[in-house]
């Protein structure tokens, strides 16, 4: 899948939350800054920036910031050796245990079996950000910052690019590379 480029607009989905919810695009539409953030249980990328999410979400909120993190992967994908770095794979259910273990405050959304939104998206790594502005147009995508490792990050790619849009500005650095564990696609 070709990952979406800075300035397409966002792409409807119809997708299921870990609280049994169905969630579209509209689901969200008093956020002035969408974020969605493709990422998985199974993955210690993903696992190492939860609690940095989570901070995100509490920080930002009141500025009108949602994060939504969307699993991409189908959960047949997962190797038996990738699930020895994690206590979860990334079935629905070990998802809410994910969420429900970490206190997500964000909806958790699952693209595992049909992977139709994460094809459209085309996120290429756990954790991979997608910032929208509020005529949902796609303002910043990559990686959340430059290191896994908690607290040495020296580049805030997806808080500056949160910063850039809420001040009306262009975000100067629109486009990153990034890091974690490969999508399991069904293929």
């Amino acid at each position: 899948p070709v990952t979406l480029k800075p300035g397409s607009p966002a792409i409807d989905f119809e997708l299921k939350g870990i609280d049994g919810k169905t969630y579209s695009l509209s689901s969200f539409k008093n956020a002035k800054i969408l974020v969605f953030v493709f990422s998985a249980p199974h993955c210690p990328t993903a696992q190492a920036y939860e609690d940095r999410l989570i901070n995100i979400q509490n920080e930002y909120q009141n500025k009108g910031i949602q994060v939504v993190m969307i699993n991409p992967n189908s959960p047949e994908a997962v190797c038996l050796e990738e699930k020895g770095y994690s206590d979860l794979g990334d079935t629905f259910e070990e998802m809410q245990i994910r969420a429900k273990d970490k206190g997500y405050n964000f909806p958790f959304l699952d693209d595992g079996e049909t992977e139709e939104t994460s094809i459209k998206y085309g996120p290429v790594a756990t954790p991979h950000a997608f910032v929208f502005d509020e005529n949902r147009v796609l303002k910043y995508v990559g990686r959340i910052d430059d290191s896994e490792k908690i607290g040495t990050a020296t580049k805030h790619d997806l808080r500056n690019a949160l910063d850039a849009v809420l001040a009306g500005k262009e975000v100067k650095v629109n486009q990153t590379k990034v890091f974690g564990c490969s999508i399991k696609w069904k293929w």
